[in-house]
């Protein structure tokens, strides 16, 4: 069973930081690509921040500059790193686990974590 279980979120002041974590199980990690996407209240899921299981991290043009994604395939934990945050990063964040394998996709997603930026 696939489980991809995030925490981290909460409530921060416009200009804080916030780290938000997703553990993942019953995949093989390091095969996957992973990322962030978050949506916030009537707008669609969008993506914040990508990291292949080779090769560079993408990140939205809103967030370049302050946020980063990394990960760590020996706990099979990923990471977003958020700083200098804006009111419009308030979202639900979701954590993705992604692989193209033989003609066929795998996809799997958390359970989301609100984030919310207000004074």
């Amino acid at each position: 069973q696939v489980q991809l279980v995030e925490s981290g979120g909460g409530s921060v002041q416009p200009g804080g930081p916030l780290r938000l974590s997703c553990a993942a199980s019953g995949i093989i990690f390091s095969f996957y690509g992973m990322g962030w996407y978050r949506q916030a209240p009537e707008k669609q899921r969008e993506l914040v921040a990508q990291i292949p299981s080779g090769g560079s991290t993408n990140y939205a043009d809103s967030v370049k500059g302050r946020f980063t994604i990394s990960r760590d395939n020996a706990k099979n934990t990923l990471t977003l790193q958020m700083n200098n945050l804006k009111p419009e990063d308030t979202a639900v964040y979701y954590c993705h686990a992604g692989l193209l394998s033989y003609g066929s996709r795998y996809d799997y997603w958390g359970q989301g974590t609100q984030v919310t930026v207000s004074s």
